[in-house]
C-alpha cells in the first residue's frame, strides 16, 4: 500500500509547486519585465494619485464629464469583483425598461439633443465594466459637455478625436474612445481632474 501512496504523494507535491509556484512567479515575473504597466492593472496615475485603470469602467454621471456605459455589477457599479453581464436577453421587459430608463436620463441631461441615442450608452457591456464607448456615444454628448462647461463644441470634438482609439491592428474590434481618458483630456483642457469625480 505504501508503495502506491508514496509516489503518488510525490507527484501530487512536486506538480503542486510547479503549477502553482514556480509557473505563476514566472509568468509574472516576465509579464512585469515586458509589460510592466499592463501587468500592474493598467492603473491611470495623475499627480501621484491613481485614479482608475484604462481596463475598468467608472461611474461618471457628472453632466460636464462624457458618460461611460451602464454597468450590471452589484453591489455598485463597475464592480471589478463582480465582473458580469445582466443576462436579461432582448425580449425581457426589465431589459426593455432599464434602456427606456437609460434613455429618458440622457434625454433629461440634454433636452435639446434629438439624436437616435446610440445602443452602447444603455446596455450594459457582457462584463459590466467596459471602459470603452464609441465615437457615435462620445459624439452623442460632446454638445452636452460643451454647454455644461462652457466650451467650444469644436474644442470637445477635437479632444475626442484625439482620445479614439482605431482599432487594433486596423482589422480588430471597433474604435472606441476610453472614457476615463476622455475625461481626463476634458477637465485638463478647463481645469483639473478630481479623483472623486466617478464615484
Amino acid at each position: 500500500m505504501n508503495n502506491i501512496f508514496r509516489p503518488a504523494l510525490v507527484l501530487f507535491v512536486l506538480l503542486s509547486a510547479l503549477t502553482g509556484l514556480i509557473y505563476p512567479m514566472a509568468v509574472t515575473g516576465a509579464a512585469k519585465a515586458v509589460f510592466p504597466a499592463q501587468a500592474d492593472g493598467s492603473l491611470v496615475v495623475l499627480d501621484g494619485t491613481t485614479v482608475g485603470s484604462k481596463l475598468i469602467g467608472q461611474n461618471f454621471s457628472d453632466p460636464k464629464h462624457f458618460w461611460g456605459r451602464p454597468s450590471a455589477t452589484a453591489p455598485q457599479p463597475y464592480n471589478a469583483s463582480a465582473s458580469g453581464g445582466s443576462n436579461q436577453g432582448p425580449l425581457n421587459p426589465a431589459l426593455a425598461d432599464a434602456v427606456k430608463a437609460r434613455v429618458e436620463a440622457l434625454r433629461a441631461a440634454d433636452p435639446g439633443n434629438t439624436a437616435p441615442v446610440p445602443v452602447d450608452l444603455v446596455t450594459a457591456s457582457a462584463s459590466g465594466l467596459d471602459p470603452d464607448i464609441s465615437p457615435a456615444a462620445a459624439q452623442y454628448q460632446a454638445a452636452r459637455v460643451a454647454r455644461v462647461r462652457g466650451m467650444p463644441v469644436e474644442q470637445v470634438d477635437a479632444l475626442i478625436a484625439r482620445n479614439t482609439e482605431a482599432p487594433m491592428w486596423g482589422l480588430l474590434g471597433e474604435s472606441r474612445v476610453n472614457v476615463l481618458a476622455l475625461n481626463i483630456a476634458l477637465d485638463a483642457a478647463s481645469g483639473s481632474f478630481s479623483p472623486s469625480a466617478a464615484r
